[in-house]
C-alpha cells in the first residue's frame, strides 16, 4: 500500500471516530425535550393543586430556563423520544382536583399520586385512558367514592395500589360495588386494595383467580364477604401467587383450600376463621412469614404444621384456642425472627424448643397455662430482646438482674423476691399482680436523666418503706405504685416527670401532703392518690396548673377544708372522687364551668396508649350504684362526681343541673340542706344519683321522672315530703325512699292526702316525648283564638239588627230547601 493510501484510510478512520463521537454525544445529551402539548398538561395538572398549607404546590414552570418539563421536579421523560414516560408526585403534600390534561400525557408509564390529599374526591375515570400505564399508585391520597370500571382499559398494568387511609371508616371512604373490570388486567403482577370497602363484592375471588400473573394480593381491612367456593382455585389460575394478607375481613376455614403451595407471605389475621388449621400448611416450604393472629381456631398444632418450613422467620398463632403439642426433645427446621403464641396453651413446663432458636427478639408466649419456673438456659439467652411477654401465666421464681430488654411484661405471674436494677435498660417494664417484696430503693440504683423508661407498673405487689426522692425520669408517660406497702411522703422529685400523664399512687400509706412540685407535672391526665393517709389542703394548683386532668381520684384520705373553685378550671375533667375526706364548706357554684360534663356522649380522652410495642388502656375503680368497680374500655363513657362520705353543708347549687353529661353523681352522707334542684330533670344521662343521708327537705321535683335512663336511685334519711313522682323507674327503687317519714305514695304503703299530692303531675317519659308546638303559648293562643272567634260571631248577631235578620233568613231558606230535598229524595225511594 503507497503511502498516499494509508494516509487516506488514516483520514478515513479519523473521520469515522469523529461522527460516531458525534453521535455517542447526541445520544447521552438529547436536545429533545418534551412537547409543548405535554408541558401544557402538566401546567393544567399543576393549576388545579395547591400544598395542604395553602402555599403554591410544584414549582413547573417557574424560570424561563425552566421551559423544558423534562427537567421538572418528578417529571420523567423517554431518552429516545422525549414523551414524558413517569409523573412521581409521591408526598408533595397536594390537595385539589386533577385536570382532565393529564390524558394528554398517552405515552405515562408511570404514574404515583400517593400521599397527597384530594379530599375525598373521586378517582378520575380518564385515567382508564393512559393505555401505556405500567404502574399506578393512587394509595393513601384520600379518593373516596366508586373506583371507576374505566381502570379496566389499562391492559398494559403491572401495579395498582389503591391502599386507603387505615381509619376503617367506610362510610365516604373509596369502595368498590364489583371487580368485573379487573380480569382485564391480565398482565397485573401487584394488587393492594388494603382498607377498600369491597364489602358488597361477592365475586371478589373469582376476579382475583383470573390474573395468571399476580404475584402479590393484599387486600387487608377490606371488610371481604365469606368468598364462593368453586372448583377454580388460587393454586390453579395464580401459580405466581407469593404474597397473600387477607387480614382483618370476615373470611371464613374454607379459604385455606384455595392457597397456592408456592407463598412466602400469609397473613389472614383479625378473621372469623374456626376449626383446626390444616397440616399442610407445613408443606409450604417456602413460607417466610405466617400470621393467623386474632381468629377462633382450635385444636392442636403439632410438629407435622411445621415439618417443611425451613425458611419461617415470623410466626403469630395468638389469640386463638390452640394447644401446642411437641416431643419435648423437638428441634424446628427453622430459625425464627418473632414468636407470638399468646393463649396458646402449651404449658405447663417452659417449652424446651426455645431454647433451639437463636435470632429471635420478640417473644409473646402469655397466657400459655406455664406453671414452670423460667429455667436458667431462658436466662443465658444472648438474644437482645426488643419485646418479651410472659404474662397470665403461673410461672415462679425470681427475676434475674442481667437481663436485657427493651419492653417487658411479667404481670400475673407468681414471681417474688425482690425486684432486680433494670430500669436502664428497659422502656416499658409491666411486674404487677405478683409477689415482689422487699424495698423500692431500685428505683434510684440507675436512674439518670437519660434513662428511656416511658412506662412503669409495679401495682399489686408487697413491695413497702418509702419511695427514694430520685425521680428525674424525664420520659415516663405512664407510672402505677398502687396496691402495694408504700409509706411515708410522695417524693418532691416527682415533679421532675415532665412527661408524665398517669399517676396511680393509690391504696398505699402514703402520708402527708401532696408536694406542690407536681404542679409542674403539665400533661397529667389521670391522678389517682385515693386509699392513703395524706391530708392538708386540696391543692389549688390542681386547677390552676394541670389544665389536662381528666381523671381525679383523692376519696379515702384526710384532705380537709374547702372545696378549691379553681377545679373548675377543669374543663377536661370527666372524673371527680373526692369521697371520704373531711371537706367542708359549701358545693363550688362554678360547676358549671366544667365542659365535659356539660357535654352528652364520650369524652375525647384518650383511654387507649401505646407504650413502645404495647398498648394500655387507663383504668379507674369508681363506687357505682353503691359497689365499687373498675372501669377500663368504657372509661370515657363515664363522667362522674363523687363527693360523698364528707362533711360538706349548704345546698346543693343548681348549676350542677347543667352537667347533663353526668352520667353517676353521688353526694350521699354529707349535711346537705335545702331542696333537691327543681331541674334535675335536666340530668337525663344520669344512671345513678345517690342523695341519701342529709339534711334535704321539700318535696321530690316532678322534674326526677324525666330521667328515664336511671339505674339506682337513693333518697333516703333526709327530711323530704309530698307525693313520690310517678315515673317510668321512680316506682321500683323500694329502699330509695326510707326514713323519709313525710313522703307518700307508690312504692311506700303510705297513701297520700289531697295536699301532699300538690299540684297535678304532667309525666314527661323522655325529653324527646315533649312536643315542642305544646307549648303554654300554644295553649294561650288556643283559648284567645277560641275567643274571638266566638264573640266576632256571636257579638255581630246581638249588636246588628240587619246581619240578625239576614242571617235567620238564610237559615229559614236552607231549613226549607234540606227539607223539600229529603222528602223528594224519600218519594223516589219508596216508588221503587
Amino acid at each position: 500500500m503507497t503511502l498516499t493510501n494509508m494516509v487516506g484510510v488514516r483520514c478515513f478512520f479519523k473521520l469515522l471516530y469523529a461522527i460516531v463521537v458525534l453521535i455517542l454525544l447526541h445520544m447521552n445529551n438529547p436536545c429533545i425535550g418534551c412537547s409543548e402539548r405535554e408541558s401544557q398538561a402538566l401546567l393544567a395538572l399543576k393549576q388545579g393543586l395547591v400544598a395542604d398549607d395553602g402555599g403554591p404546590s410544584l414549582s413547573w414552570g417557574r424560570e424561563a430556563q425552566n421551559k423544558d418539563c423534562c427537567g421538572w421536579d418528578g417529571v420523567h421523560c423517554s431518552d429516545q423520544t422525549g414523551h414524558v414516560v413517569k409523573l412521581d408526585l409521591q408526598d408533595q403534600y397536594l390537595q385539589g382536583k386533577i385536570s382532565p390534561k393529564l390524558i394528554e400525557l398517552q405515552h405515562l408509564e408511570h404514574l404515583d399520586l400517593s400521599g397527597n390529599n384530594f379530599n375525598g374526591s373521586q378517582i378520575p375515570d380518564f385515567i382508564g385512558s393512559l393505555s401505556n400505564l405500567i404502574y399506578l399508585d393512587l394509595s393513601h391520597a384520600n379518593f373516596g367514592g366508586l373506583i371507576p370500571y374505566q381502570l379496566g382499559n389499562l391492559r398494559n398494568l403491572e401495579h395498582l395500589d389503591l391502599r386507603y387511609q387505615d381509619d376503617f371508616n367506610y362510610s365516604g371512604s373509596i369502595y368498590a360495588k364489583n371487580l368485573y373490570w379487573l380480569p382485564n388486567l391480565s398482565r397485573l403482577k401487584y394488587l393492594d386494595l388494603s382498607v377498600v370497602n369491597l364489602s358488597d363484592v361477592v365475586g371478589w375471588l373469582e376476579a382475583v383467580n383470573m390474573l395468571p400473573k399476580l404475584t402479590d394480593l393484599i387486600l387487608y381491612g377490606c371488610n371481604l364477604p365469606p368468598p364462593v367456593i368453586s372448583s377454580v382455585s388460587l393454586l390453579n389460575s395464580s401459580k405466581s401467587l407469593v404474597q397473600v394478607d387477607l387480614s382483618k375481613n370476615n373470611l371464613n376455614s374454607s379459604i385455606f383450600q384455595l392457597l397456592p403451595g408456592n407463598l412466602y407471605f400469609l397473613d389472614l389475621s383479625k378473621n372469623k376463621l374456626t376449626g383446626r388449621i390444616p397440616e399442610n400448611i407445613g408443606q409450604m416450604s417456602n413460607l417466610d412469614f405466617i400470621d393467623l393472629s386474632m381468629n377462633s381456631f382450635e385444636g392442636v398444632i403439632s410438629e407435622t404444621h411445621f415439618s417443611k418450613l425451613s425458611q419461617l422467620r415470623y410466626l403469630d398463632l395468638s389469640s386463638n384456642s390452640l394447644v401446642l403439642n411437641f416431643s419435648f426433645d423437638w428441634v424446628p427446621p427453622f430459625q425464627l425472627y418473632q414468636i407470638r403464641l399468646g393463649s396458646c396453651k402449651m404449658g405447663p413446663y417452659f417449652p424446651k424448643w426455645l431454647r433451639t432458636q437463636k435470632r429471635y427478639d420478640r417473644l409473646d408466649i402469655s397466657d400459655a397455662g406455664i406453671s414452670d419456673i423460667i429455667p436458667t438456659w431462658f436466662w443465658d439467652l444472648r438474644n437482645k430482646f426488643v419485646y418479651m411477654d410472659l404474662s397470665r401465666n403461673q410461672i415462679r421464681g425470681n427475676l434475674r438482674s442481667e437481663l436485657a430488654y427493651d419492653n417487658l411484661n411479667v404481670s400475673w405471674n407468681q414471681l417474688e423476691g425482690p425486684i432486680p436494677s433494670i430500669l436502664s435498660s428497659v422502656s416499658a417494664l409491666d411486674l404487677s399482680n405478683n409477689k415482689f417484696s422487699g424495698s423500692a430503693s431500685f428505683l434510684c440504683t440507675s436512674t439518670t436523666k437519660d434513662n428511656k423508661l416511658r412506662y412503669l407498673d409495679l401495682s399489686n405487689n408487697h413491695v413497702s418503706g418509702e419511695l427514694p426522692d430520685c425521680w428525674i425520669l424525664q420520659q415516663l408517660v405512664f407510672l402505677d405504685l398502687s396496691y402495694n406497702s408504700l409509706s411515708g411522703k410522695i417524693p418532691t422529685t416527682m415533679g421532675y416527670l415532665f412527661s408524665i400523664k398517669t399517676l396511680k399512687l393509690n391504696n398505699n400509706r402514703f402520708v402527708g401532703e401532696l408536694p406542690s412540685q407536681l404542679k409542674n407535672c403539665r400533661e397529667l391526665t389521670l391522678v389517682d392518690v385515693g386509699e392513703n393517709k395524706l391530708s392538708g389542703l386540696i391543692p389549688e394548683w390542681l386547677g390552676e396548673n394541670l389544665l389536662n386532668l381528666a381523671i381525679i381520684i383523692l376519696r379515702s384520705n384526710q384532705f380537709n377544708r374547702s372545696i378549691p373553685p379553681q377545679l373548675c378550671h377543669l374543663t377536661h375533667l370527666q372524673i371527680l372522687d373526692l369521697s371520704m375526706n373531711n371537706i367542708s364548706g359549701t358545693i363550688p357554684k362554678c360547676l358549671n364551668n366544667l365542659t365535659t360534663f356539660a357535654q352528652k356522649g364520650s369524652s375525647t380522652l384518650t383511654m387507649e396508649h401505646a407504650y413502645s410495642l404495647w398498648d394500655y388502656i387507663n383504668e379507674a375503680s369508681l363506687t357505682w350504684k353503691g359497689v365499687r368497680s373498675k372501669y377500663q374500655s368504657i372509661l370515657g363513657l363515664v363522667k362522674s362526681i363523687d363527693l360523698s362520705c364528707n362533711k360538706l353543708s349548704g345546698e346543693i347549687p343548681p348549676e350542677i343541673t347543667y352537667l347533663v353529661g353526668l352520667v353517676s353523681l353521688n353526694l350521699s352522707r354529707n349535711q346537705l340542706t335545702g331542696q333537691i334542684p327543681s331541674r334535675i330533670g335536666n340530668l337525663q344521662e344520669l344512671d345513678s344519683l345517690d342523695l341519701s343521708r342529709n339534711q334535704i327537705n321539700g318535696r321530690i321535683p316532678i322534674s326526677i321522672s324525666w330521667i328515664n335512663r336511671i339505674g339506682y336511685l337513693d333518697l333516703s334519711e333526709n327530711n323530704l315530703s309530698g307525693k313520690i313522682p310517678i315515673g317510668t323507674q321512680l316506682q321500683t327503687f323500694d329502699s330509695a325512699y326510707g326514713g323519709n317519714p313525710l313522703l307518700c305514695g307508690e312504692p311506700l304503703p303510705r297513701i297520700c292526702s289531697e295536699e301532699e299530692k300538690g299540684p297535678r303531675q304532667f309525666v314527661l317519659v323522655n325529653e324527646d316525648d315533649k312536643d315542642g308546638l305544646i307549648t303554654q303559648g300554644f295553649y294561650i293562643s288556643m283559648g284567645l283564638g277560641f275567643a274571638v272567634g266566638f264573640w266576632g260571631v256571636c257579638g255581630t248577631l246581638l249588636l246588628n239588627m240587619s246581619c240578625r235578620y239576614t242571617y235567620f233568613n238564610f237559615l229559614t231558606f236552607l231549613n226549607d230547601w234540606l227539607y223539600v230535598n229529603v222528602e223528594i229524595i224519600r218519594q223516589r225511594i219508596l216508588n221503587k
